[in-house]
């Protein structure tokens, strides 16, 4: 078994409306792809992120272009004009995702 960091399959995409955040995983190939659709689950992510995705993680897969899209809605502490957060923007939650370790055989 060996450990990977996200980073090392996919580039980040992310932004944000309101309180909702949403991140784009672009798999740096069609085995990252894999790898990444099959590893990067809500349970997952909403563990990586804490009490910071207080609402629903959803994911879709865009295997056409080797990505999936994360959705972490609740996640902004109500949104760049409400929250109290320091840093209240998904870009930020984009570049934190990558460091999401994943455990593969």
């Amino acid at each position: 078994m060996r450990t990977v960091r996200l980073r090392d399959l996919a580039y980040v995409r992310s932004g944000d409306k309101g309180d909702v955040c949403t991140i784009g995983l672009l798999a740096r190939g069609a085995e990252q792809f894999e790898i990444i659709r099959r590893e990067v689950t809500p349970e997952k992510v909403k563990a990586f992120f804490g009490p910071m995705a207080a609402g629903a993680v959803e994911i879709y897969p865009l295997p056409s272009i080797r990505a999936l899209e994360v959705v972490v809605r609740n996640a902004l502490g109500g949104g760049a004009t409400r929250t109290l957060r320091f840093d209240q923007t998904g870009k930020a939650m984009g570049t934190a995702l990558l460091r999401m370790e994943l455990r593969l055989d």
